[in-house]
């Protein structure tokens, strides 16, 4: 309530948003069917590019996790940029709709598209989480309930989950 002339969008003409049209049934339809071939194409097209990006750094002698941050990388950056772009306009409410609903979409529809695949296809799924991996996970969980929970978010939070993200980052080059 404080800060809410940051998540409020204006129109010039007459200060009010209109609400959209609601969607028939057929173009939900439509749009269901293309997302879901658009996510199988990508899982893919990811699973192809993991492979010649395996090959790539077994040549230049970089860990096997290095694949998964540059594929994650890959997968959040048009979305992370157009963020960044959101934030500088000054449109608080998209950047943070675009961050966080990009990082949701990439951890709650591709992850369990890539376990369907795996199962169809026979193939084994590693998700890669040894001890210290956990440990991290879990203090990110913690630091986020902790930041997130209170409803009131400062500095002090936000360089807390930078130190965990620079650790994360440490430990995959420096196992």
């Amino acid at each position: 309530m404080r800060h809410r002339d940051h998540f409020i969008i204006e129109r010039e003409d007459d200060g009010l948003e209109a609400a959209p049209a609601p969607s028939s049934n057929r173009a939900v339809a439509a749009s269901a069917a293309f997302l879901l071939l658009s996510l199988v194409i990508v899982v893919l097209l990811a699973k192809k590019f993991a492979a010649v990006l395996g090959v790539a750094l077994d040549a230049a002698g970089a860990p096997a996790a290095v694949a998964g941050l540059v594929v994650a990388i890959l997968v959040l950056l048009p979305e992370s940029v157009a963020a960044v772009v959101a934030a500088r306009h000054d449109h608080l409410q998209k950047s943070i709709n675009l961050a966080l609903g990009s990082s949701l979409a990439t951890i709650g529809l591709t992850v369990p598209a890539v376990a369907v695949l795996s199962i169809a296809t026979g193939q084994g799924l590693v998700l890669g989480l040894d001890l210290k991996d956990t440990v991290l996970l879990v203090l990110t969980f913690a630091v986020s309930l902790l930041t997130f929970a209170t409803g009131r978010t400062n500095i002090l939070a936000g360089f807390v989950h930078l130190v965990l993200m620079a650790t994360y980052a440490f430990m995959v080059f420096v196992p």
